[in-house]
């Protein structure tokens, strides 16, 4: 039996909701008493694991070691340590044999982190891996300090399995939360210091109550009184609807920024992809965007090196890159998650081709996004300053097209300024004031 632990850390990787849901574990541990300390100190170490990325599982047991020996060499002993998140719902009990771990928990059962840390404390490793429909909502505590801008999960889950994707076996089934839940928190949100909500979904835009869908949400979010921002991700062209076009026309703190996965530019990839959208229909989509915002910056994910993939059908990614030119984009080498229809096809692409390929259409997406940043020059644009730069007086902020914004003046994070969008490098622009806005 040890004793309970005193201080605590989390340390989240992947997507922007493993990011939410550490940020709602450190308030768990931060209810029960706990105090925030770095991984090298803490009592309790929490790894929020992300199961998407190449060798997920490797890494996760990598830290587990490096975290006991940091430790042991700095304080003379090791940490309890929790996984949680996609690769513990994956691995399950095969954690406990390989790392013999303190706590294994799941992203639909973290809401019970506290008890099972105690019954660990105890000397009962716990394990809970269940998946129950969204009760972990109502058992968080209430949301209290938050940065300018701050995540908030409205939709969990995935029904389209895509041939490459776990998503739908460590998330489970698309579910939204409540219309009421949904508001009261982003209330919370704003009263706790929030400008800015970006909302969350594996397929956000899935997220419907009765007959209303997200659009619906977005207009009633809009009239939170403090609420500047809005945005969401990430999006499925499938669920792209109409009433959610109109709303980046209609809707002024809906920004003006999408993110809309299309991973291959091929028809035939994406078929073998199990999604739903060819490549002309998701041209098409977003010309219809376009049409209400033409000043819209689109993002995107793509999957290079997809089982059978071509030099030709690379090269169709190549062409609808040209086509698009995104704001911004992430790109990635295909790699083989277990259980996945993709990780059986006999044609895997060599990993030399892959790197090859990886390198040229990161090049392209660079490319279009130090021109996108250079567009914007000369713009005035209100910018949301979120933290502090490197240099003296500096701070850091978003402009609504999510570019990182430079910014040096007599202010403080969470402020909105009005800046002229002065010079612009491959990921950031500096700004210069305006008109600064009350905060």
């Amino acid at each position: 039996m040890t004793s309970k632990p005193k201080t605590y850390h989390v340390k989240s990787f992947g997507c922007q909701m493993n990011v939410y849901d550490g940020e709602r574990m450190a308030e768990l541990m931060a209810a029960d008493g706990l105090t925030q300390a770095d991984a090298v100190d803490a009592d309790i170490v929490v790894l929020n694991t992300c199961h998407i990325r190449e060798r997920a599982t490797e890494k996760v047991y990598s830290d587990i070691g490096r975290l006991r020996k940091d430790q042991l060499r700095k304080n003379g002993k090791t940490p309890m340590i929790a996984v949680a998140g996609c690769v513990a719902q994956a691995e399950g009990q095969e954690i406990f044999t390989r790392a013999k771990v303190d706590v294994v928990v799941g992203p639909q059962a973290y809401h019970n982190l506290p008890d099972l840390v105690a019954k660990a404390a105890a000397g009962t490793p716990s394990l809970d891996t269940d998946m129950p429909l969204l009760s972990k909502f109502g058992a968080l505590p209430t949301r209290r300090k938050v940065a300018p801008s701050a995540f908030l999960t409205v939709q969990e889950g995935c029904d389209k399995f895509c041939t490459y994707c776990v998503v739908p076996y460590t998330r489970g089934a698309e579910i939204s939360r409540p219309f009421a839940a949904i508001v009261d928190e982003a209330k919370a949100l704003v009263d706790a210091g929030a400008r800015e909500i970006t909302l969350l979904g594996q397929n956000v835009n899935a997220w419907s109550e009765d007959t209303r869908g997200l659009h619906d949400l977005i207009r009633d979010l809009d009239r939170i009184p403090g609420l500047a921002r809005i945005r969401y991700t990430t999006s499925h062209p499938n669920d792209m609807t109409q009433g959610l076009i109109d709303a980046h026309r209609d809707v002024e703190s809906l920004m003006p920024f999408l993110h809309l996965p299309v991973q291959a530019g091929s028809d035939r990839v994406l078929k073998a992809m199990n999604r739903s959208h060819t490549r002309d229909s998701y041209l098409r989509l977003l010309d219809r965007v376009r049409a209400v915002r033409p000043d819209i910056a689109l993002s995107g994910d793509f999957i290079v090196g997809f089982p059978g993939e071509t030099d030709a059908e690379f090269e169709d990614t190549l062409s609808l890159v040209d086509a698009v030119g995104y704001a911004q984009a992430y790109s990635f080498k295909y790699s083989p998650r277990p259980g996945t229809p993709a990780a059986a096809i006999v044609e895997q692409v060599p990993e030399a081709v892959m790197d090859e390929r990886l390198q040229r259409l990161q090049a392209a997406l660079n490319r279009d996004q130090h021109a996108f940043n250079a567009a914007t020059v000369g713009r005035t644009c209100t910018v949301l300053l979120e933290r502090p730069g490197k240099l003296p007086g500096q701070l850091i902020g978003k402009s609504p097209w999510l570019q990182s914004v430079h910014l040096i003046g007599d202010h403080a994070i969470g402020d909105l300024v009005e800046v002229t969008l002065a010079a612009a490098g491959p990921n950031s622009l500096t700004g210069i004031e305006r008109i600064a806005q009350a905060a």
